[in-house]
């Protein structure tokens, strides 16, 4: 029987680090251009996977 691996959640300190950018410019993301994301609280939580799709799409680029 396959086994189904579950992807874990990131942190916003582990995105930024991931991205090599600041916590600041992934806020302005989430907010002005879409980034996948899920508040929990007053914390972000990122699925790499939602992440890569998203930089692939090329949403993260300015209008």
């Amino acid at each position: 029987m396959e086994q189904k691996q579950i992807e874990r959640w990131y942190s916003m300190n582990e995105i930024s680090e991931y991205l090599g950018i600041t916590r600041d410019t992934i806020l302005t993301w989430i907010e002005k251009r879409g980034m996948l994301g899920v508040k929990i609280g007053r914390t972000w939580k990122f699925k790499i996977s939602e992440v890569d799709s998203w930089m692939r799409s090329g949403q993260n680029k300015a209008k």
